[in-house]
């Protein structure tokens, strides 16, 4: 087996992937990045929440926002609900781990806030649950998804955003996720803060 030809077996695929991305998502990344927005500008916050490596995603993205992408400019509010040990245990252990994060989303989310739900399959229980649970708490939900959606698609409302990988394989849809990431935090800077200085 030629170990070089895998690695950029790798990269090319990642390539085509993301070119497929760029043509099938923009327009449901610019409708998720208008639902945060708004959320934003009515003093709402955006929770996040998946697992494994969707996990990390949600957490990168609620770092960026706290803290700041590419631009100086105030922290915004979002809470990644994938990090507190104590609370996802005491969850897990009393209830059922898939709720550990619905009843996070159920005792902070409010109908001004958005629900990021990271799952490649489309089929996390624990992801699901949280969106039910964002529902009920009228809350927007944009989906960050792979495959064919997975029940996830079928379940959400006329006012969520599903952006959906055009992959079958984890890897690939988690390097896409990181760029639509990205891309709503770019997306939320420019509309909130201003474009490039000229």
């Amino acid at each position: 087996m030629d170990l070089q030809e895998r690695i950029l077996g790798h990269f090319l695929e990642s390539i085509e992937v993301k070119q497929r991305s760029a043509g099938d998502l923009v327009e449901y990344v610019h409708r998720a990045g208008d639902l945060m927005v708004e959320s934003l500008l009515k003093e709402g916050k955006i929770l996040s929440c998946g697992n494994g490596g969707s996990a990390g995603d949600a957490q990168h993205f609620s770092a960026e926002l706290l803290n700041r992408f590419e631009k100086e400019r105030p922290g915004l509010p979002a809470i990644a609900i994938t990090t507190d040990s104590s609370t996802l245990t005491a969850i897990a252990n009393d209830y059922d781990y898939n709720e550990i994060f619905s009843k996070q989303v159920s005792a902070l989310g409010n109908d001004r806030d958005v629900l990021l739900a990271i799952s490649t399959s489309g089929n996390s229980p624990n992801v699901i649950t949280a969106i039910k649970a964002a529902h009920d708490r009228g809350m927007g939900v944009v989906a960050l998804t792979g495959r064919d959606g997975g029940d996830i698609a079928a379940m959400l409302s006329d006012q969520d955003v599903e952006i959906r990988v055009p992959s079958e394989r984890t890897a690939r849809i988690q390097e896409v996720h990181l760029v639509v990431i990205h891309c709503l935090c770019d997306f939320i800077d420019t509309r909130l803060f201003g474009g490039d200085e000229a």
